[in-house]
């Protein structure tokens, strides 16, 4: 673990979606790290097909994640 420096803006934009989410901030601020990683690696894929990517490598499916 680690820490990294960012602005309050961008920390209070963190915090917002955070809650609306359901995530905490480290979380939210993973997520968004990682899905911007995968966007400049992909860079001709949609949000969506990064995402789909992602859970089809995933042993879960969608339902098993929402059900628990």
């Amino acid at each position: 673990m680690g820490i990294v420096k960012i602005s309050d803006d961008l920390h209070d934009e963190i915090r917002k979606s955070s809650s609306v989410m359901s995530r905490s901030i480290n979380s939210q601020a993973e997520f968004w790290i990682k899905m911007g990683m995968l966007a400049e690696l992909n860079p001709t894929l949609t949000f969506h097909e990064i995402i789909k990517e992602q859970l089809l490598k995933e042993t879960l499916t969608v339902g098993e994640v929402i059900n628990g």
